[in-house]
């Protein structure tokens, strides 16, 4: 983009962001009280989004292959979560301080949503897949080449940008109506606008400056082209296993909401969306490939975020844990999340599914259930003894999912999963 419009506003932002960042690095670690506690507390600040400094092109690119490691398989695609229950974190999250400081989860799009709910200043998404990277790179491309939701739905979905009288800005929250107003308009599988889509993204990834094969490319291009075949009906798959019909549909991943029945998608409202736009444009969101159980890759984000006076105030594994400890490496992640600069305020995000164990904290009609532990409490269990299986560590000091008065949660429509 050029100067003028939304290009001139984003330089604006940055030549901002570099005037403030000193003040803001200390308001993000600011922060005092107890929420072990019934009483309130002072909260850390999160970021802001005119605050975050940009983080140098170079730096970014030595960032993503330095603190990677040798990557592996895992027989899934995870274009999309298959997690339902994703944002039923996001009321404990609030209630506990969970703002600021550094963002470290796996897998697709909803750390974004993890990310507009902590507003940290710095983030990574770490993935035993190189794919995820891939993955992670589209999605930057995306938030680079727009400046709205419309416009980052539009190109992802191959689609032309519906004229605004078309949908209702101020439905904020009525992320379905969005939808809808972008795929009814011109586009999708084998359109001119597909094609631009892609040529966009290519050309705009190819200007990060981390080298990408034609493989690379060409895996990048498949993403997009399964994203604009199966626009919002897109759903997660595994690679020799039968589909699974319960799973969510990518519409209904972003029109999901938290316990108290608010919208809690990046693409919900356009302020979250706009944080999560800064944090990229800014190179403060960085993929990372490697194991969480592996020799170097969450130790190196530790230390990156020590070394810049931050502390990891979510720690995002889905699932992984399970396949840790089915295949007797739970040791070594635990190992590793001992060496990580942590809080009062930091947390442990976790999916457990029904395959793995009946979790109490499941809410009707959702397949899925989010768990939140405090991660002071986790590295205590883990120092004094560790826990006795797969089902302990997921229900063991598991913080409560709604407030000790049930009758402030509104009511929540059941979940695709």
């Amino acid at each position: 983009m050029g100067q003028n419009g939304p290009g001139r506003e984003r330089c604006l932002r940055s030549v901002c962001g570099l005037l403030v960042a000193a003040s803001a690095s200390a308001l993000l670690l600011a922060g005092c009280g107890d929420p072990r506690s019934g009483a309130s507390v002072s909260q850390p600040n999160p970021a802001r989004a005119e605050a975050l400094a940009p983080i140098p092109d170079s730096q970014w690119v030595r960032l993503v292959r330095t603190l990677s490691e040798a990557g592996g398989y895992f027989d899934t695609d995870n274009l999309i979560s298959n997690e339902t229950s994703y944002l039923h974190v996001v009321g404990p999250m609030t209630r506990l301080g969970v703002r600021g400081g550094v963002y470290v989860g796996v897998g697709p799009d909803q750390n974004f949503s993890y990310m507009a709910a902590q507003r940290p200043s710095l983030a990574f998404v770490l993935d035993i897949r190189r794919d995820n990277l891939l993955h992670h790179l589209m999605h930057k491309a995306l938030f680079h080449e727009t400046d709205r939701r419309v416009e980052y739905l539009a190109l992802l979905l191959g689609r032309a940008v519906p004229d605004d009288s078309l949908w209702d800005r101020s439905a904020t929250g009525d992320i379905a109506q969005l939808l809808r107003a972008v795929e009814a308009f011109p586009g999708g599988p084998g359109s001119p606008q597909a094609a631009d889509s892609w040529r966009r993204i290519r050309s705009r990834m190819e200007r990060f400056g981390l080298p990408l094969s034609p493989d690379d490319l060409s895996t990048v291009e498949r993403f997009h082209r399964t994203f604009v075949d199966a626009g919002s009906g897109l759903r997660f798959t595994s690679h020799g296993r039968l589909p699974r019909p319960y799973y969510p549909t990518y519409g209904q991943l972003l029109a999901e909401t938290d316990l108290d029945g608010e919208a809690g998608s990046y693409l919900a409202t356009e302020e979250a969306f706009r944080f999560v736009d800064a944090l990229q444009e800014a190179n403060r969101v960085v993929p990372v490939v490697g194991d969480l159980a592996g020799p170097t890759a969450l130790r190196a984000i530790g230390a990156e975020a020590k070394q810049r006076g931050l502390t990891v105030r979510l720690l995002y594994p889905s699932n992984v844990e399970y396949y840790l400890m089915r295949e007797g490496r739970f040791p070594r992640f635990a190992a590793s999340v001992a060496t990580l600069p942590v809080d009062r305020w930091s947390v442990l995000v976790r999916s457990v599914f029904p395959t793995a164990v009946r979790h109490p904290h499941s809410v009707p009609g959702y397949y899925s259930t989010q768990t939140l532990v405090r991660l002071e409490d986790f590295r205590s269990v883990l120092s004094g003894g560790g826990y006795t299986g797969y089902g302990d560590l997921v229900t063991r000091q598991a913080v409560p999912l709604l407030p000790p008065d049930p009758g402030r949660r509104r009511a929540v429509p059941g979940g695709g999963g």
